[in-house]
């Protein structure tokens, strides 16, 4: 029990640092606006949910672990505009095992390739997935079908972004997906899909934000060849971020006017 409200506590700190909500604010802001809906696939404490809601947005959060929902719960469990789903998202609705790691569950994944991955890395020598719990599992189709198409998704899964979006049979405005240098094939195979999906719609344009940094390492969006070479370079730096695609014909927003050049450090 001790290792789990550490590991809350860890969490807490490392998403909710002072100076980090106004930039939240603004790349996000560039997606949502007010009464638009968006989806936070693992939603783990919130910080996304808190910026989303100041932007006047209505809030889907999805998120498997027990722990991290009653967080979600305590923060937002009255507000009307965030709904809490306790459950997983997949490729297909059912069931599912999710590793847990109580000391840092930001790492809790459902995907056993990703864990196999991962502890090949030095900065994961130290992880312990120390527990297993068997969660429900629903799929962005099935989330669309009851909230309606959400204006930006986040997704944020621990390897099992592939999952994900073989789970979602239409292209979203917006989304955004994280990568991780040790999971670069895996990263890859998610762009794929992203871009099959958005082949029928005009398609996508893509950005990255390395390392919770809420800033473009590219001051212009990119096509996928060129997002590539951008991953390539962040690669061997071992820095981890996120991928953020949008739909070139739907009015979707250009990149914000303080995105930083791109950098090899």
């Amino acid at each position: 029990m001790l290792r789990r409200a550490y590991g809350i506590a860890r969490s807490l700190v490392m998403y909710y640092p002072p100076g980090k909500y106004g930039r939240m604010r603004r790349l996000y802001g560039a997606f949502l606006r007010p009464g638009d809906l968006a989806f936070d696939i693992g939603a783990h404490v919130g910080n996304r949910v808190r910026a989303w809601r100041s932007l006047g947005a209505r809030v889907v959060a999805v998120e498997p672990q027990p722990d991290c929902l009653r967080v979600l719960r305590l923060f937002f469990g009255r507000d009307k505009g965030v709904t809490i789903v306790p459950a997983a998202v997949g490729a297909q609705p059912g069931l599912a095992r999710l590793a847990v790691s109580s000391s840092t569950p930001t790492v809790s994944t459902m995907s056993a390739e990703w864990r196999r991955t991962v502890v090949a890395d030095e900065r994961f020598a130290r992880i312990r997935w120390d527990r297993s719990l068997e969660v429900a599992v629903t799929t962005l189709d099935e989330l669309i079908a009851t909230f309606g198409e959400p204006a930006f998704c986040k997704i944020d899964v621990e390897g099992f972004e592939v999952e994900v979006l073989r789970g979602l049979s239409r292209p979203l405005r917006a989304l955004s997906y994280e990568y991780l240098p040790p999971a670069h094939e895996a990263a890859l195979q998610a762009l794929e899909l992203v871009e099959r999906l958005g082949a029928a719609a005009g398609g996508y344009v893509y950005n990255y934000s390395p390392i919770e940094t809420m800033r473009y390492a590219s001051d212009r969006w990119l096509s996928a060849e060129e997002l590539v070479g951008v991953l390539e370079r962040f690669r061997p730096l071992g820095r981890s971020g996120d991928v953020y695609a949008r739909l070139v014909d739907r009015g979707s927003p250009s990149a914000s006017d303080d995105s930083s050049q791109l950098k090899s450090s």
